[in-house]
This record gives C-alpha cells, structure tokens and sequence, in this order.
C-alpha cells in the first residue's frame, strides 16, 4: 500500500508537496479503512485528485511515472540522461534535484524510501525499515558517491561485502536500488518489486495490461471482464481476438525481430496486436461481438466502438484486479473519467469502495474533473484533494480534510467546490477573466 509520497522541485512543483494515505481520526467509512496490526495507523484505499487544467494534476501522475521508471528500468549506459524535469519558472530551481520520498507497506512492514537525481547522477538515496518503534536506515547513499548500511548488514560479513561490491558497480547515473537487484541482491527485493508489480499507472491514453488477457477464454478475468461490460450498457457481448496469418500483413522484418518474448504491440488503425509468445511471432484481430435483434451475434472491429467503450475495456480489468481481496495492487488512474458517462465513473468507484474492509490492501489513486464522485456519501473528505496552480507557477496539493470544522459531514461539498470557495478550479470560472461579447467586439474594431 502507499502510505505517502511526495515530491518536490519536479515539473509544476516548486515547493515540497504530498499526499498521504492516512486515514484522519473521525472520517467517514470507517469500515473500509485499513488497519495494520504492527501499526498504530489507518490507511486508506482511495484518494481523488481535482483541480483545474494545469493546475498540476497530471505531472502530479508524471512524477509516479518517472520514478517507477528510474527504479524498475533505470539508466543503461554511464552516459544516459536522467529524464529529470526541474521546475522552470524560478532559475535557481534548474540547478537543484529533483526529490521524492515513498512511505509504502509491504507484508505489514512500513519502509521509506527517497531519492534526489538531476539529470547527470543521482545525488542522495536512502531506505530506511520503520517498525512500530524505531527507525532502521538500511542504507543511506551520500552525494551520490559514498554509501552507508545498517550496522546489522555489516556483521554480516559476506552480504557486507557483497553490497560494498554491488555499489562499487552502481554508476553515478543508477539508483543503488535498481543495480542491487540486478546483482541479485535479495534483502531489497521486496521494495523494488513494490514498484515493479504493485505500483500500476494508466495514462489516459494506454490501457492497463496485455489484450491477451481480455480476449483468451482461459484468462482468469475473460468471463469477469465480458460479464461487466453487458452491465454497464457497452452492447458489448464479448471481447473476441481471431487469428490472423503475420506473413499477410506484410510489416517489416525489423519491426517483427524487435518484439520480445511476452511483448504485445498493438496497430490501432487496424485493430491489430501482434505479440511473441514462446519465441513465435502472432497476430491477432481484435474486435467485439454484439447481439442483433433475432440474438444472433454480429462482429465489430475494435475501432468501431465508441471512445467511451474503449475506454472502459482499457481500465476494467484493472477494478477486477481490485476487488480480489488476495492481491495488493496500487493503481493510479490519470483522467478516470476520460470519454465515461458519470455514473459509469461513479459506478466502478462504488464496485471497488463497497468490497473495501479493515484488511484490504488495494488502493485507487485517480484525477478527475467528474465533480459527481465529490460526495460525501461515496469518499471521505481526507479522499478528496484539490491541486492549483499559485501566481508563481508552483502546484500545490491540499485534501478537502484540511479545511476542518468549514466542511459539515452533511455538506455539499461539490456546490462548495464550484462555488470557489476550497479553490483547485479555473480562475476565469471565479475572476470574469474572460468575456465573450468583449471579444465579439474586439473583432468588430478589427473589421
């Protein structure tokens, strides 16, 4: 679970900025919040992001993005850039790092773990084990160039000096972590494979997993995925992918070879995924089945359904994924309610919120401008947060929870919202910046 992150001198985000997970004493849906039994804390399995466009929403995402990336791929050569993104707008922050720190659980143990980097090195790195007691700083990089461990580590004679070795071998450009697990070392696999296997972002232009898993009746989700989509009134009877021969589609012979074992690439503009499976080259036409009038089915290519539709088939399996209460998924969502009616985002909330309990550990990072999911009634006030953009261009990321005593349990908190009152919306909904017949007017002068 994600119990915090947060970031600082990256894209829009000048001053440090967080969000945290931590349920406030007195919320809302108690029921559906975590506990940890090692733990005085409670944590929980949603939060909503709003605010106004630009206002640092989706670099807020990027960021989780970037990090993911710089930890599970990493840098490949001595020479590669970091692809870091300093705030812009002040030009002392250019020459700073840009830093972030994750608070994260694993198997009930809490680790922190924070990194600084610029586009040349990595600058501080540090992973520290948080028990309910005590801290313990199993290892600490500084200045990118020297590192320290846990005294526990170095009695430990062998694993000592196979981490000294290991971080010898880590260039100024690398995460420790990233290379450690690359040199097999084990202690800190559990918190790489966090970001690995459990952090999943959706763009609003990608989809969550491989196709295969939606159109192979042994899939696991197949028949989930399919039922769900007649329930939330796509027409949509099936998901269906037919094989079709690759020696006809005539692609090059460079783009077939560059495709790796359990790689898929789709070809939108005709409905197409081509993957590799156990070293062979397979294409597939991907497409929908729905029932005419006598009940018979009828086909459809994959690009006649709506944007809609295709983007409810990119992210539902990642709800069915869930809802399954042995798995410990952390989805960020950006744009959730991108092409999808509001009660069809409203409804794949509630089909993940209502399975929520004191033992789940899934949770449900989405921004959104689908200013229906603000009730009360379906999130907590420490759920909701708002970005906005100051004067200087500095994002800044606040939960509706911090306005205390000015937000009712029984408060409209969506006529607030819109009414400008918490902020985290358009200036020209609240200022007047713009009006439409001084424009009119404008190109009258003009004529």
């Amino acid at each position: 679970m994600l119990i915090r992150f947060a970031l600082e001198n990256w894209l829009s985000f000048r001053d440090k900025a967080e969000i945290s997970m931590l349920a406030i004493d007195g919320g809302q849906h108690e029921k559906r919040v975590a506990n940890v039994s090692k733990y005085p804390a409670q944590i929980l399995p949603c939060a909503a992001i709003y605010g106004g466009n630009a206002s640092g929403k989706s670099n807020f995402v990027e960021a989780l993005v970037f990090a993911r990336g710089l930890v599970v791929r990493g840098t490949r050569a001595d020479d590669d850039r970091i692809p870091a993104e300093p705030f812009r707008l002040a030009p002392d922050c250019l020459q700073k790092p840009c830093c972030f720190e994750f608070e994260i659980l694993i198997d009930e143990t809490i680790y922190e773990y924070s990194f600084a980097v610029n586009s040349k090195e990595v600058l501080a790195e540090k992973l520290v084990e948080i028990t309910d007691d005590t801290e313990k700083v199993l290892y600490e990089r500084v200045k990118g160039y020297d590192i320290k461990f846990d005294e526990s580590m170095q009695k430990k004679e062998d694993e000592f000096a196979f981490l000294k070795f290991a971080f010898q071998g880590t260039r100024d450009n690398q995460l420790f972590l990233t290379n450690a697990i690359s040199q097999k070392v084990t202690v800190f696999k559990p918190v790489y494979s966090w970001f690995k296997d459990t952090l999943t972002i959706i763009s609003p232009e990608s989809r969550y997993g491989n196709y295969v898993q939606y159109i192979e009746e042994s899939s696991p989700i197949y028949n989930d995925t399919n039922k769900l989509l007649g329930q939330f009134d796509t027409g949509i009877s099936r998901l269906v992918g037919d094989d079709v021969s690759v020696e006809k589609l005539s692609l090059p012979a460079a783009f077939l070879e560059s495709i790796k074992e359990g790689e898929e690439v789709s070809i939108p503009s005709g409905g197409l995924l081509i993957l590799r499976l156990n070293g062979e080259i397979i294409a597939k036409s991907l497409g929908t089945y729905h029932n005419d009038v006598n009940g018979k089915e009828v086909k459809f290519d994959l690009n006649q359904e709506s944007d809609g539709s295709l983007r409810l088939i990119n992210i539902l399996p990642a709800f069915i994924f869930l809802v399954q209460p042995e798995l410990n998924g952390v989805y960020v969502i950006d744009e959730f309610d991108r092409s999808l009616h509001t009660l069809l985002t409203r409804a794949l909330l509630e089909f993940f919120l209502d399975g929520c309990s004191s033992e789940t550990r899934s949770q449900l990072v989405f921004t959104t401008h689908d200013v229906m999911l603000m009730d009360q009634n379906l999130l907590r006030t420490d759920e909701m947060w708002l970005t906005e953009r100051e004067k200087s261009g500095n994002s800044i990321l606040v939960p509706l929870s911090d306005y205390g005593d000015d937000i009712e349990k029984d408060q409209n908190v969506r006529e607030s919202y819109l009414q400008g009152r918490m902020g985290g919306i358009p200036r020209i909904l609240i200022d007047g910046v713009i009006s439409f017949s001084s424009l009119s007017n404008d190109k009258e002068d003009e004529a």
